[in-house]
């Protein structure tokens, strides 16, 4: 699955407001209005963090128990190919997934997995030097960068300790 390009200098995703507006927009561009997907649509609008495909689908097998998790994954690579839905892999664990217009960037502690997110500004000057340089688009939502937070770094040498 190819994501969108990270957004040009000036550029906003566009603003998703409601369910039932998504919900149009797919009807309008010929995407089917299923329950299952207006179901995942309410999960994502109501997500307060940021949530695995499997959370997902718990989360609307919880509204509608006939959901299969493969309606699920089916779903969210429909809408993250119509561009509303982002996912993102948070280091080494499960893809994450969010409505595209909230998409931003992350760093991840490598030690103690503390997460920061960061607005897109932060990004800007690699994704202007790709574009010039090299012609390609960066999409920095993809992926979380890995380093070390400030705390992990006065502790000591990269990495815990073997016990």
């Amino acid at each position: 699955m190819v994501s969108k390009p990270f957004l040009a200098a000036g550029t906003a995703p566009t603003p998703l407001g409601t369910v039932d507006e998504v919900m149009g927009r797919l009807r309008a561009g010929g995407g089917r209005a299923t329950s299952a997907r207006r179901a995942l649509l309410h999960v994502l609008f109501e997500a307060r963090c940021h949530m695995s495909a499997d959370q997902i689908a718990h989360a609307v097998h919880e509204r509608l128990p006939d959901v299969h998790m493969s309606t699920v994954y089916r779903n969210l690579e429909e809408l993250q190919r119509l561009g509303v839905v982002a996912h993102t892999h948070l280091g080494h664990g499960a893809a994450t997934y969010e409505l595209a217009s909230v998409a931003h960037a992350h760093v991840i502690c490598e030690d103690c997995g503390a997460l920061a997110e960061l607005p897109d500004e932060f990004f800007r000057g690699l994704a202007e030097a790709a574009e010039a340089r090299l012609g390609f688009s960066i999409d920095p939502h993809h992926f979380a960068i890995l380093g070390r937070c400030t705390a992990c770094k006065q502790t000591g040498p990269v990495g815990r300790p073997c016990s």
